[in-house]
């Protein structure tokens, strides 16, 4: 519609107004900022979800997660046609210096746990210290940065839940090892110990664990597998649910309520604001132009090309302040440390790229009517005018 040859008289004609064309880009820039950051706090509430094993799934006691099941499901479980492994998981719940210091601490079999999420990534030494020391335990990259551990440390935990058989409710671990994600969002806010240390030393609860991971060898047949797994322990005294890990996180997640639709409506909110801003910057520029426009067409400037004049400035005023907005919003949302909220809170390739198109698309709608008034202008009229 228009070449780059004329993109010096549209950067011209945004400095006509000066402080105009700041505050519109300003306005457009905090919008994209917020979207940044809105992004990256959906990620952290739902991104589990996303980055959840398709061929793993959760069994649960059937009246509510906090029931335990037996230990000796695991051996049932493993012999159910499509099972490859299960593992057991128990959650601790204690208390780190201070209550607000909340993390996730879960009892599990360290070799099949670090089979089953090959995510979390350990260096073979750290790994086979974890497997040698009975008190050992590991905690994710973020979670050590938190706290300034560094492998070697000892880490005492209050029990909320598991007294000792000792009486005492303090429970020392030693950190052997810290893992990394094996990609981005991989969840490293969580601290992992020793099933049998919490089996052999706890007051009670002998023999029984929190939940099974599973692993299935067909994951189109997840389903099917896990109704199957429900079905062996069908009219038993601990009756199990089964589902896909990514519905398991799903249900926590809207524990919280549907966050994508809370930050979709904010951000609607947002940009319909700025496009009525940035329309009304357009519409204004378009207007004190008119004579300025009806002069181009007498030199041969077609309907087209004006129409591209108009929609082009529009997109420079969008593209400054996104392009710039994003930027700030990425810097802030890599500085952010929300790791004792969210176990994940970065800007995904995905939803920068939803931005650019965001940042077109309003650079588009908002100088589209404007653009139009000027391309049907009556140059005899607009003259007489100006």
């Amino acid at each position: 519609m228009i070449g780059a040859k004329y993109f010096p008289l549209i950067w011209k004609n945004l400095g006509r107004r000066k402080v105009r064309t700041v505050f519109t880009i300003l306005s457009v820039m905090v919008a994209f900022i917020l979207f940044a950051l809105l992004a990256a706090l959906r990620t952290g509430f739902t991104g589990g979800v996303e980055l959840a094993g398709a061929d793993r799934l959760i069994t649960i006691h059937k009246v509510s997660l906090i029931q335990p099941l037996p230990a000796s499901y695991e051996a049932d479980i493993e012999s159910v046609d499509g099972v490859v492994d299960a593992t057991p998981a128990t959650w601790f719940g204690g208390v780190y210096r201070d209550k607000r210091n909340f993390f996730p601490q879960i009892a599990v079999e360290p070799e099949e746990w670090l089979a089953m999420y090959p995510e979390y990534v350990l260096k073979p030494a750290e790994r086979e210290s974890w497997l040698a020391h009975r008190t050992g335990a590991i905690a994710g990259r973020s979670l050590a940065e938190r706290f300034g551990w560094k492998v070697g440390d000892r880490i005492p935990i209050q029990a909320t839940i598991w007294q000792r058989k000792d009486g005492s409710k303090t429970w020392e671990f030693t950190l052997e090892g810290i893992y990394d994600g094996a990609e981005e969002g991989t969840d490293t806010t969580q601290f992992f110990f020793r099933q049998d240390y919490l089996q052999e030393a706890r007051a009670f609860g002998e023999g029984l664990v929190g939940w099974y991971v599973i692993r299935v060898a067909d994951p189109a047949r997840a389903a099917e597998t896990a109704d199957a797994i429900d079905a062996e322990f069908a009219n038993s005294p601990a009756e199990t649910k089964t589902t896909t890990e990514r519905a398991f996180v799903q249900a926590f997640a809207n524990q919280m309520g549907d966050i994508g639709a809370i930050v979709m409506a904010i951000l609607g909110a947002v940009f319909f604001t700025i496009l009525i801003v940035t329309g009304n910057t357009m519409a204004q520029t378009v207007r004190e132009r008119i004579g300025e426009l009806a002069v181009l067409k007498t030199l041969g400037f077609t309907d087209g090309r004006v129409l591209g004049l108009v929609i082009g400035e529009s997109l420079l005023i969008s593209g400054l302040g996104g392009g710039l907005g994003l930027l700030l919003g990425w810097a802030t949302v890599k500085n952010v440390d929300a790791g004792s909220i969210l176990s994940a809170f970065y800007l995904r390739g995905v939803d920068a790229a939803f931005g650019i198109g965001l940042i077109a698309a309003l650079g588009i709608v908002a100088g589209i009517l404007p653009a139009l008034r000027a391309m049907r202008l009556d140059v005899v009229a607009a003259l007489r005018r100006g």
